[in-house]
C-alpha cells in the first residue's frame, strides 16, 4: 500500500503534508504535489494533515486513477522537503470539483 495525492490538491497545495513526511516522498508540480509510490512507507501521517483531504491510501477506490499520475510526475518533478507558501487563493479552490481538467499543469514546481 502507498498513499497518493488526488486532484483535490490542485491550486491548493497547502503543503502541511510535506512537514510531517518522515521519508521526504513528496514532489512538487506548479500547482499540486504528488507522492512517489515507491518511496512512501505507508505511515499515513500525511493524510490527516491535508486540509482539502487530497491524500488517500491507494486501496481507496477513488485513488486508483491517481496512482499512475503520482508515479509519473514524482519521476520528473523536484522533491520537496519543507513546507512552502500556499497559493494566496488556495481557500477559494479548496472545495471545487473537476480541478484536473480545468487547472492541472505538468510543469514542475520549485522544490526545496
Amino acid at each position: 500500500m502507498t498513499y497518493i495525492v488526488t486532484d483535490t490538491c490542485i491550486r491548493c497545495k497547502y503543503m502541511d503534508c510535506v512537514e510531517v513526511c518522515p521519508v521526504d516522498c513528496f514532489y512538487e508540480g506548479e500547482n499540486m504535489l504528488v507522492i512517489h509510490p515507491d518511496e512512501c512507507i505507508d505511515c499515513g501521517v500525511c493524510e490527516p494533515e491535508c486540509p482539502p483531504e487530497a491524500i488517500l491510501p491507494d486501496t481507496d477506490p477513488a485513488a486508483e486513477k491517481w496512482l499512475e499520475l503520482n508515479r509519473q510526475y514524482s519521476e520528473s518533478w523536484p522533491n520537496i522537503t519543507r513546507k512552502g507558501e500556499s497559493p494566496a487563493d488556495a481557500d477559494a479552490y479548496k472545495d471545487e470539483e473537476g480541478k484536473f481538467d480545468k487547472y492541472f499543469s505538468a510543469n514542475p514546481g520549485q522544490g526545496s
